[in-house]
């Protein structure tokens, strides 16, 4: 009998990464040194100097990994067909951005510093109106929106830039416990809400009342 393969221990490459975006995500990049997350993990900073030889090369790879997930997920763009759907596909967008929540809360001053992050997120910023926009067709097709197509254009760059800095703003109104998780609940609700408020003016009043309802029943779960 042929003996179990045993898992594959995490390399430490992965488990730099995993605990650089623990305390990035605590703290806030200027806050975290090469040197404070080397002795969170317990191993010296020549060893982890070995495998990013610069604070920039973490953070790049953290962007990478995000970027990775964050385009798996809007795909998902294509299958919204009523409020509903869009409530969760824009709940699930926000929940991947507390996730990497650093980049968000210190994002003008990474890109300010880091050329690759000053590059690739104009991609991000592309790849988030594409699907901002697929979920407006989506609406429009099944009858729970009527915006035409220079409105759409207008609309979709709002939400674009509610997703990108809703947690700065959440940040600004509560700077002590904004980025806490427990308080991401209510603030992903908070932003999944005003985003999709912006196609008030635009939604079915069926629509309208079924997003005011989804609203109320995650705000209540939050409060809970």
């Amino acid at each position: 009998m042929a003996s179990p393969k045993l898992p594959r221990p995490r390399r430490t490459a992965e488990r730099i990464l995993d605990v650089s975006l623990e305390l990035l995500n605590r703290f806030g990049e200027p806050n975290v040194s090469t040197t404070l997350i080397s002795a969170e993990m317990g191993i010296s900073p020549g060893n982890l100097y070995y495998h990013y030889p610069a604070k920039d090369g973490l953070i790049n790879g953290l962007f990478d990994r995000y970027q990775a997930e964050l385009n798996e997920l809007l795909l998902a763009a294509d299958g919204v067909r009523n409020v509903e759907d869009a409530w969760l596909f824009f709940h699930m967008l926000f929940e991947l951005i507390w996730r990497y929540r650093f980049l968000y809360r210190d994002l003008n001053d990474l890109l300010s510093k880091n050329r690759y992050l000053e590059k690739q997120f104009q991609s991000v910023l592309k790849h988030k109106a594409g699907a901002v926009k697929a979920v407006l067709d989506g609406l429009s097709r099944e009858l729970s929106l009527r915006i035409d197509q220079r409105e759409a254009e207008t609309a979709a760059s709002a939400m674009v830039v509610v997703l990108t800095y809703w947690l700065s703003f959440e940040y600004v109104r509560d700077p002590r416990r904004a980025l806490e998780p427990d308080h991401s609940a209510a603030a992903l609700s908070r932003g999944a809400f005003h985003l999709l408020s912006l196609l008030m003016p635009y939604l079915e009043p069926a629509a309208k009342a079924h997003l005011f309802k989804i609203a109320a029943a995650y705000q209540a779960n939050s409060a809970s």
